[in-house]
């Protein structure tokens, strides 16, 4: 359907601007009226299949910006301010379309507006852009809508979003460091090897002299780094995408998750950024107005991890048989002692959620306190290893060219 950017009038007489979705220009005329604007300039959009036939810039732009967990938090910290302010949601959803910069976000909250214009509800009309709004994001906003508290839920809904934006840029912030001197370590070894010594092994081999171990070594893994490289890649490569199409399957996927959990130093981490989202998250949902097993239905899909998300099944069937939360989670083993007996301490003096917003906070802290500790102790674990590489490359170069220097003396 065609898109057009369009300025009006309000009823008061302000100028706005936007951007509606109509099968024509006398449609999209028809529609701002409903919505008690007077048109005034009609034009058809970026988004149009016209004008996005005679750009091929215009269709890059659609398909490769993308929306962030930051674009939405302040979208959401936005609305709620305007509609706690007393703003109608059409008003309010027409104000941010104006204010969005990020371009698909902007159009997004445009069809949302048409949507609720034409008497859905806000959560409905999210719900069809599951991409950019999950299931937990909908719950919420559908909670509030009912209990008439959309602005409280709006404004606890951005809290939560930007939380986990910042716990997930701390973890990509401590993974970044390592992983650029890694790459640029092995692109460093990869030119030494196939470039520079090559060259000098060849004045070893026409002195013909005897070498020792370590530079036989050393000439046999360049040798096969400069001739075989493409086997190397094409290998890592394949075993890759193996690797990939298994964890894809529900087997594989299993084994993967429970193989990550057990490995030292990673494994823990993420089980406390998962149990921190986990309890952030149906501290949420609960403090909003959503029912607890629908709770528990939306947090098992945001832990990230099946065996994790097993327990948290298993919860969810014991609290429909009329059990606790907590035992159950403590029987699978996969929920740490702190985890649930805060929990237990929660449920028994019906203060669940105050408990469960506890947890999260102190593993987000152990999740910082964690992070800090691996980027202290990584850098120099990369040190010397790169400086055992690097006295292994220079004794391979520097004791032959002692043996030549002895035997012309």
């Amino acid at each position: 359907m065609p898109v057009y950017e369009y300025k009006a009038l309000t009823a008061d007489g302000h100028t706005v601007s936007g951007i509606v979705d109509a099968d024509n220009p006398k449609a999209a005329r028809g529609k701002l009226r409903k919505q008690g604007l007077f048109p005034t300039d009609i034009l058809e959009g970026k988004g149009a299949p016209k004008v996005a036939a005679l750009s091929r810039d215009v269709d890059l732009k659609k398909y490769l910006v993308r929306v962030t967990g930051r674009d939405v938090a302040l979208m959401t910290r936005q609305l709620a301010t305007l509609v706690g302010a007393g703003v109608p949601l059409i008003e309010s959803l027409t104000t941010l379309t104006e204010q969005v910069e990020n371009e698909k976000l902007r159009r997004i909250l445009t069809e949302v507006r048409e949507k609720v214009n034409e008497g859905s509800t806000l959560a409905n009309a999210l719900k069809e852009h599951g991409a950019v709004f999950s299931d937990l994001y909908v719950n919420m906003v559908a909670a509030g809508e009912q209990s008439g508290a959309l602005d409280a839920v709006l404004l606890r809904l951005a809290d939560y979003t930007e939380s986990q934006v910042r716990l997930r840029g701390k973890v990509i912030g401590a993974l970044t460091y390592p992983m650029i001197m890694v790459f640029v370590s092995m692109a460093l070894l990869g030119f030494l090897f196939t470039v520079v010594i090559p060259k000098i092994t060849k004045i070893f081999a026409d002195m013909k002299v005897s070498l020792p171990l370590v530079t036989k070594v050393l000439i046999g893994i360049s040798h096969f780094s400069a001739s075989y490289w493409w086997v190397v890649i094409l290998v890592v490569g394949a075993t890759a995408y193996g690797i990939r199409r298994y964890v894809r399957t529900e087997k594989g996927r299993l084994r993967y998750d429970r193989l990550i959990l057990r490995v030292p130093i990673f494994g823990p981490l993420l089980r406390m950024v998962a149990l921190a989202r986990f309890s952030s998250t149906l501290a949420t949902l609960l403090h909003s107005g959503v029912p607890l097993l629908n709770a528990m239905r939306i947090v098992r899909n945001i832990v990230n991890n099946v065996i994790i998300a097993e327990a948290i099944d298993q919860a969810r069937i014991s609290i429909q048989e009329g059990h606790s939360i907590a035992e159950p989670l403590k029987q699978s083993g996969e929920f740490p002692p702190l985890a649930t007996h805060m929990i237990a301490i929660g449920e028994r003096s019906g203060q669940l959620e105050p408990m469960l917003q506890k947890v999260s906070e102190a593993y987000e802290e152990r999740v910082e306190a964690m992070i800090s500790t691996m980027t202290t102790l990584l850098e120099p674990v990369l040190i010397v290893t790169m400086g055992g590489v690097t006295a292994f490359i220079a004794l391979s170069i520097l004791l032959p060219m002692l043996q030549i220097t002895q035997s012309i003396r």
